[in-house]
């Protein structure tokens, strides 16, 4: 039989189960350091309300500055304000930060390993109706080239909510992306958060010969939990590892991982190039080469619909990873 930690929401797999849009938690998380460390201080380039930045803008207004559209200013102005030792948190959406201001965050805030927290919401293709002028899906690709920079990708409200108290006490430039769509919670105040630590959220029935590894980022978890729990049911072993830090990569955990399961498929909501899936390939065939099923954007825009249509349509549906590992098993 599979088995799944205790510390997973037990509703889970229930019809329904709770959920929310992780942009939520980092709100909570923002507010909560705000009371806690005076040198926590929000910069927003006109979207206080759709980044969650409202909530410390209300409570904290001293401490918060609206940069309007202006992304490669507010990166610039974030890094002066943290070499005087505070701690800017920065937001937009990620198509415009690091999307727009890609060069002012290299320059400025990585090159000097400044101390700056880099969030861009409404990443990836379940923005939905905004289309593809506003569905970042390259933004992995973009930030984990760059020296210096950790790149977290929270899968739900309580994951990144505790992902902001991290960042706040880790020193460094770190990039978080977050959803615009609310999503089912897979964790509770129980599950484990570190920097650069993966998690096992589903162990494959070990009678099972056969297996496959599924390794997701951010909002896919649940898709993956849910194909994870009916390939097991399928006489397909099928493990599920999330890793909410893309860099840096937590290469002890994927390796177990990997030695354990006859196939890995990759899953995010992101350009398949670049992405986690190809952090993945890039250190296993290193250390342990074995085909790796990628999946994600292939090489193309997103486009308007809801976030079931655009996942199963660029499938990353549950149905979708099923019948992917499926193929693998035949």
């Amino acid at each position: 039989m599979y088995t799944v930690p205790s510390h997973i929401n037990p509703k889970l797999f229930d019809a329904d189960v709770s959920g929310e849009a992780n942009r939520m938690g980092f709100g909570r998380g923002l507010k909560a350091v705000g009371a806690t460390n005076d040198s926590v201080v929000a910069l927003c380039a006109d979207l206080m309300e759709s980044t969650r930045m409202i909530e410390f803008a209300e409570a904290y207004p001293e401490r918060f500055i609206e940069m309007g559209i202006a992304e490669q200013s507010m990166a610039s102005v974030a890094s002066g304000m943290a070499a005087m030792g505070k701690i800017p948190f920065i937001a937009s959406y990620a198509m415009f930060s690091p999307g727009r201001n890609w060069e002012q965050i290299r320059t400025t805030i990585a090159y000097n390993n400044a101390n700056v927290k880099i969030i861009g919401a409404h990443s990836g293709v379940s923005v939905g109706p905004d289309g593809a002028t506003h569905q970042a899906i390259e933004d992995i690709a973009l930030m984990r080239v760059m020296p210096n920079m950790v790149v977290l990708a929270p899968s739900d409200g309580i994951e990144a909510e505790k992902a902001t108290l991290a960042v706040t006490e880790f020193k460094g430039p770190v990039y978080m992306r977050l959803a615009r769509e609310k999503t089912p919670t897979v964790t509770t105040r129980e599950t484990p958060f570190a920097i650069g630590k993966a998690e096992v959220y589903m162990e494959r029935d070990p009678a099972h010969i056969e297996s496959v590894g599924i390794i997701t980022t951010g909002t896919t978890l649940f898709n993956a939990m849910v194909a994870g729990k009916r390939l097991n049911e399928k006489g397909i072993g099928a493990s599920v590892l999330h890793l909410a830090t893309i860099k840096p990569f937590d290469e002890q955990g994927v390796l177990a991982f990997a030695r354990n399961h006859t196939h890995i498929i990759t899953v995010e909501e992101h350009q398949i190039a670049g992405g986690m899936g190809s952090a993945v390939a890039e250190f296993l065939s290193l250390v342990h080469p074995k085909h790796i099923l990628r999946m994600g954007v292939h090489d193309m825009f997103g486009q308007s619909g809801t976030l079931d249509e655009l996942f199963k349509h660029y499938m990353l549906d549950a149905d979708s990873i099923v019948q992917s590992a499926e193929r693998l098993h035949g």
